[in-house]
Order: C-alpha cells, then structure tokens, then sequence
C-alpha cells in the first residue's frame, strides 16, 4: 500500500485529487496539507496538517501538489528533494526553466514525477483517440477541441483570475487541450494563439484560440468563458469521415455533485450527448468509450511499483509546458511562432 500525501485543499485538491486517490486500489491518503479550515467530514480518517515541512515528517510515498500554480515548483522541489515520488497538478510550473529544473532534479532523485493530466481520462477524448487510431477517419486533416463555459461574473478574489504568473484561463484549460492533441498528434511544426481578455472588467485571459500547425493538417484549441451555447467538445474532420462530439465530460459534474469513481454507473453519459460519425455512406452514432480520472492514479501506483512504465511522462509535460509558452509568446506578438524543442 503506498501512502499519498495531498498539499492544498481547495477545488482541486477537494474535487479532482482526494476522491480519485481514495478511489484507486493500492493508494491510501494519509495526510492532507489545509492551511485554513476544519478538517472535512468525510475524511475522518486522513490526518490535516498546516504545512508542508508538517507532512514531509510523515511516512508518505506520493505527495500531490494542487496549490496555487506559482507555488507548484517550489512544493514539488522541495518534495524531490526529501526523496518523494511527486504528482503536481496542472499546469505543471509557470514557466519551461522550472519544468526543465524539477525533471533533473526527479532524474537525480530517481523519483517518479508526473503532472496530473486527468482529462486524457475522459469518455468523450477516449472515443476519439480510438477513432483516429483504428483509422476510421482516414488521414485527420482538422482537429477542433472546445472547452467552453458560461461565467460572466468575474471572481476577483480567485487566485486563478488574477494577474500573476501562470493564471488566466489559457494557463488553467490549455494543458488539458494540448496534452490531447499532443498525445494524438505528437508536438507541431509551429504555434499561432490569440489569447485575450472578453469580460468586461477581467484583469486575466479568459479566452482563447490557439492553432497547432502540422504538415497537412491543423489542430485548433478554444476556450471561452462567455458561452452560453458552448461549441463542440470535438470536431475532427479526416479523409474518410467526421466525427462531431458535443457536451462535457460528465465526470467533473459527477464528483463536484459528492459521487466518487468506486460508485457504480457514477459518471454514465446520456446517449444524447453521444458523437456523431459522418462518413459517405451515411451517420451513424458512436456510444462514448467509458474512462475513469482513476486510471491517471493506477497509472502512477504502478509506475512506482515499477510495474508499469508512467503514461504522462517529464518529457511529455515539458512539452505541455513548452507549448503553453509558445502560446503565450505568439499571442503578444501577433505572429505564428516555430516549434523549437
């Protein structure tokens, strides 16, 4: 049984972390890192400390990192250093010289690191990936990906919506599009974006449209929080077909409603919200692939049991964390920018 330590107990940490680790056969949450606040009721038997020098005293194999994005280095260095393995959630570090950083540093510590990119773990990204690779769509010539909200309100007390390093909803959505287009389609010869501000008011990006550029084909990443009707999820387009996907994953609603991954048909997707395959004989339905957040988790457990190689590797999320930039940088320049690794 290896034992997990979590740093940070808001939304992320509460929704996205505790329940899944809780979840995952092999993995027991042992201590949680909450500055402020009770202890939550339904971890009665997790032990709550008050910092991190607190759970590293502890006897903990895994610690998670779901704090502040500016704080995700220093934490997770410091994790490393006291020779634990170190999950830390998106998007990994604020900038490519602390991802670059903490990769040697895990190299040297021969500890497993990886970044919680959970959202390959979807039904919806899962059919997908099966269509392209089983070849149904032929040679993919446009791939769209849509994560769209509605929240108008501004929050200028959330540390996500203010100006510092790392916010903004580019930096907060982004790695979750490019760790799927980069899984599929592996990293671009070059990056166009247009990240901006569309709320009145809003000190931080809350929108964009970043554009992947590959020989023959392009992959187009939106975010928005001003969609009352929100886009597709997926719209790939290929030498043999279309494939149309609307609506979320239903497993971030599901655990945010008090569900967990160990409950039964816990997340199951209403048929409607099924994709649409159009090829020239005609359209078909294509039920959603099931998936589980949990299997990031079982991914890790066996990674640092050595059973199993890491799925989101340092190499991968380094060029997450490229990307992000590249993003970044083209959107304040105005110009396409070329991929350099």
């Amino acid at each position: 049984m290896l034992t997990v330590g979590l740093v940070g107990f808001g939304f992320a940490g509460k929704v996205f972390h505790a329940p899944v680790i809780r979840a995952v056969p092999g993995l027991r949450l042992t201590t949680i890192v909450q500055r402020h606040g009770a202890p939550d009721r339904p971890y009665p038997n997790v032990d709550f400390v008050q910092g991190v020098d607190e759970l590293l005293a502890r006897a903990v194999d895994l610690v998670v990192v779901a704090t502040p994005n500016p704080s995700h280095h220093p934490i997770a260095k410091q994790c490393l250093l006291a020779g634990r393995h170190v999950v830390v959630d998106k998007p990994f570090t604020t900038t490519v010289a602390e991802a670059e950083e903490l990769i040697e540093l895990g190299r040297e510590q021969r500890r497993v690191l990886s970044a919680y990119q959970n959202r390959r773990s979807t039904g919806d990204f899962d059919t997908v990936r099966n269509l392209v690779s089983q070849g149904v769509l032929g040679r993919v010539t446009s791939y769209e990906a849509h994560f769209d909200r509605f929240r108008p309100e501004l929050r200028p007390g959330a540390w996500r919506e203010q100006p510092h390093p790392g916010s903004g909803v580019w930096f907060d959505l982004g790695p979750h599009l490019l760790d799927q287009a980069l899984l599929l389609f592996g990293a671009p010869q070059a990056i166009g974006a247009d990240i901006r501000i569309e709320r009145d008011g809003a000190a931080i990006d809350d929108a964009f449209d970043v554009t992947l550029y590959y020989p023959r084909m392009r992959a187009l990443l939106r975010g928005t929080m001003l969609a009352v009707i929100p886009g597709p999820s997926f719209v790939v387009q290929g030498t043999n077909g279309s494939f149309v996907k609307h609506g979320l994953d239903p497993q971030e609603e599901a655990l945010k409603s008090g569900h967990t991954p160990d409950e039964p048909q816990w997340d199951v997707e209403p048929a409607e919200l099924y994709g649409q395959l159009t090829t020239p004989e005609g359209t078909r339905t294509i039920p959603t692939v099931p998936s589980s957040f949990t299997r990031y988790y079982e991914n890790v457990r066996d990674a640092i049991l050595g059973t199993a190689p890491l799925a989101v590797t340092p190499e991968h999320v380094l060029n997450i964390m490229r990307a992000l930039v590249l993003a970044a940088a083209s959107s304040a320049r105005r110009s396409v920018l070329p991929w350099t690794a």
